[in-house]
Formats: C-alpha cells, sequence, structure tokens
C-alpha cells in the first residue's frame, strides 16, 4: 500500500531510496538474526537489560502504538480484500479475520500455515508485468534510479520515512531477535538469514514494481485518500478487469502472513519489556500475560475494524512513524551487534557502514520533517 501511495504521489522520483534499501536490508537482517541466535535474547530484552529497563518499556510501547496502528489498518485491508471478492459487506468479514490470527497464534504452528499463504499472495506478482507492460517513460525511469532527487519538502520527506518503514520496520526487527531467540537451538543461523535475505530481495523487487505502475496508472489529487479498490487499480494493465480480484487475493494472503507477525512482535516488546515469560513456542498456560496480550490484540483490531477507517492513508502514516522508530532500534542495533560483552562475535566494517548509513539518512530525514513542519 505504501508502496502504491508513493508512486501515484511522486512517480519515479524515490525508486532510487528502493534500490539503495538492498544492501541496508540484506544487512540489518543479517545482523538482528545474529543477536538473536547468540544472545538468545531478544532485542527489547536486550535493551532492558543493557541500558535500563526505561528504555526497553519506552520502546516497547512505541511499537505498541505502531504495531497497533498496522495491526488495524492491515485487517481493514483484509476484510476489504474479502468484500471484493465474495461481493459481501466488509463487516461481514471482521470477527472472522480477528479469530483466524488469533488461532494460528494461539493453537496453530504459524510457520507451517505461513507457507501455505505465501501462495496466497502470489497474485501481487502481477505488479512485475503490470511495471513491464504499463508503459513507464524509460528516460523518466531511468533519472528516478540513477539521480537522487530530494524535494525540500515535509510531504516529499516523509515519504522518505515510509520507504524506509515499510522496508525496514520495527515489527520485523523485533521479530528477527525474538523469534530467532526461540529457534536458536534448531540449526545455524545462516539458514534464517538466507531465507530472510530473499524474502527481503522480493520485498523490494515488488515495491519497486508497484512503484512503476502505480506512477505509470494511478492519476490521483490525494494519493494517501484512495481506497483499497483505487489501489488495485495500478493492476489494470496486465490483468484488465481481473486487477481487483487478484489484487485482493493478494492482499488476503499477505495480510494473513503480516497480522501474526505484527501481534507477535508487540506482544515479544511488552514481554521482554518486563521480564514476562513469553514465546509462541510456549503453552498459553506457561506464558499466560503473553498470550492475553494476543488476545486483547485482536479484540482491538476488531473493534476499530468496526469503526471503519481508510486502510491506506492509516497503513501510510503508521509507516512513515515507523521509519522514525526504526532511526533509535538501529542505533541499538548497532551497539548491541559490536559489544564484546554481549556478543561472541562483531560486525563487519561493511555492516557497521550500511546500518550507520540507514541511521543517519533516517535521523536527517526526520531532522527535515521537524524543521519544515515548524519553520515553512
Amino acid at each position: 500500500m505504501t508502496a502504491t501511495v508513493i508512486g501515484a504521489a511522486y512517480q519515479f522520483s524515490l525508486l532510487w531510496l528502493v534500490l539503495l534499501c538492498i544492501p541496508i536490508l540484506i544487512t540489518i537482517f543479517d545482523v538482528s538474526a545474529r543477536i538473536g541466535h547468540e544472545t538468545h535474547q531478544g532485542l527489547v530484552e536486550l535493551l532492558r537489560e543493557q541500558y535500563g529497563m526505561w528504555l526497553g518499556v519506552v520502546c516497547a510501547v512505541l511499537i505498541v502504538l505502531i504495531n497497533m496502528a498496522m495491526i488495524v489498518a492491515d485487517s481493514v485491508a483484509v476484510t476489504d480484500a474479502m468484500s471484493i471478492v465474495l461481493g459481501e459487506k466488509r463487516q461481514v468479514f471482521i470477527v472472522l479475520v480477528s479469530f483466524v490470527v488469533w488461532y494460528i497464534l494461539i493453537f496453530r504452528d504459524y510457520r507451517r500455515i505461513v507457507r501455505f499463504m505465501v501462495w496466497a499472495a502470489m497474485p501481487l506478482f502481477a505488479y512485475v508485468v503490470s511495471a513491464v507492460i504499463s508503459g513507464p517513460d524509460l528516460k523518466i525511469l531511468a533519472q528516478g534510479v540513477l539521480f537522487p532527487r530530494v524535494a525540500p519538502t515535509p510531504d516529499y520527506a516523509a515519504a522518505i520515512l515510509g520507504i524506509f518503514g515499510s522496508l525496514l520496520t520495527p515489527y520485523l526487527l523485533v521479530w528477527q531477535t525474538s523469534s530467532r531467540r526461540e529457534m536458536a537451538t534448531h540449526g545455524p543461523v545462516q539458514m534464517g538469514s538466507a531465507e530472510h535475505r530473499f524474502g527481503g530481495m522480493i520485498t523490494i523487487l515488488l515495491s519497486f514494481c508497484i512503484i512503476v505502475s502505480a506512477a505509470s496508472v494511478l492519476h490521483l489529487t490525494s494519493p494517501t485518500d484512495m481506497s483499497t479498490s483505487d489501489a488495485a487499480k495500478a493492476l489494470t494493465p496486465a490483468v484488465g478487469g481481473l486487477g481487483s480480484i487478484l489484487f485482493a487475493v493478494g492482499i488476503i494472503g499477505s495480510g494473513f502472513v503480516a497480522l501474526p507477525i505484527l501481534v507477535a512482535s508487540m506482544c515479544y516488546s511488552v514481554a521482554e519489556a518486563f521480564g514476562w515469560n513469553y514465546g509462541l513456542s510456549e503453552h498459553p498456560w506457561e506464558a499466560k500475560r503473553f498470550y492475553v496480550m494476543i488476545s486483547f490484540s485482536m479484540l482491538f483490531a476488531a473493534a476499530a475494524n468496526l469503526v471503519g477507517v481508510n486502510p491506506v492513508k492509516l497503513l501510510y502514516l503508521s509507516q512513515v512513524l515507523a521509519g522514525v522508530l526504526a532511526i533509535p532500534i538501529l542505533v541499538f542495533i548497532l551497539l548491541l551487534s559490536n559489544d564484546r560483552r554481549v556478543m561472541r562475535t562483531t560486525n563487519s566494517r561493511w555492516q557497521n557502514f550500511w546500518i550507520g548509513a540507514a541511521s543517519g539518512g533516517l535521523l536527517a530525514t526526520g531532522g527535515m520533517v521537524l524543521f519544515l513542519k515548524l519553520f515553512t
């Protein structure tokens, strides 16, 4: 959704940033997975132990606020998509979506189910075809890739944060370390890292193609106010009238992959901040507070879904905020991964460079947004 908004609003001018995220994403996934594997602890848990409980609690609160916004937005998007496919009102599917996510996390092996749901998200690859046949101006596209341009406006700076927030989401960084803690005895870290490298590359490919397709097809005066149906129109060049259906099926599949990770990582962060027992490998009676949080978060998402919000706008704004939250999280990852008191191995020079570059770039962008909002 964020890539669709950015493509519709800024055409090809931010494609350079998507490609720049490739080495950053690979590096951060590798380093955060290594932290979880070597320490057998989650990121917020390490923050609490190394820098004090107050910092862990503050980080957890920020993650809860951003994750809950994403959970509500994703839930609305999935119910909207079900409405498109099945022709019923969106409200009919609210309880079903919340129950399925809750059931997956509490009673079923999430990782096995995700392997199936990933296939349901495959229709989104139609964006690759759509990007090719939508007739983009290749000269302007090449300029967007090869010649970075930064417009000194708060909206443009927010779009930069949104791209980082969608690709380097704090919930994924928390998930990387916390889930690795649970899998630490099940194999080498390289296996999980290769999986996440591949997943990251696919995400970047899709983001690139969605931006190209949206820039070529969508011409909206206010892109953040677009509906789920509007976003589906970017697939029209590839599949014509089937665009809405394929888009909806893809959103359902990707939503059921993302929602459990969003919920679990949020609950991980709170449990780690307060030192509670937690983990999807634990039985509900062994980690009661952790599973109560999962249940409460899905009840809240269902209630918020009843109110009715624009999922595109909420998701975009939440990922801009996620880009802001990524700044301190990347700094902490950099500090922890180079601390010999915590880690057996430390980062390479290039790993430090890319994490430092991402942190500095986001900090500068966040500062630009603040400055422009205050003084223009």
